[in-house]
């Protein structure tokens, strides 16, 4: 492979790179202190549905807030807009 075609392709896998880490969502950390019975409950579950503990406990916490109506709005992404625009015609 000559140089020229090494540097594009890593300079494409780079930026493509940078694409990914840009569009994902920030977190924030916090403890959480929980019984262990409860914990343990929350890992054979996440083991179950083959997530992480982590995971796990952000799906259940996402849940929750989407029942309650309390999430807020999400913004359409490019995708989004492009699959309602198809169906309105």
């Amino acid at each position: 492979m000559s140089k020229i075609c090494y540097y594009v392709i890593m300079s494409f896998s780079l930026l493509c790179l940078k694409y990914v880490l840009m569009s994902e969502k920030k977190t924030k950390n916090f403890i959480l202190r929980i019984d262990s019975d409860t914990m343990d409950a929350i890992e054979a579950w996440a083991a179950d549905e083959f997530r992480s503990t982590n995971g796990q406990l952000q799906w259940i916490i996402t849940e929750a807030l989407r029942k309650a109506k309390r999430l807020p709005k999400k913004k359409m992404g490019n995708a989004d807009e492009l699959k309602d625009f198809r169906s309105t015609k």
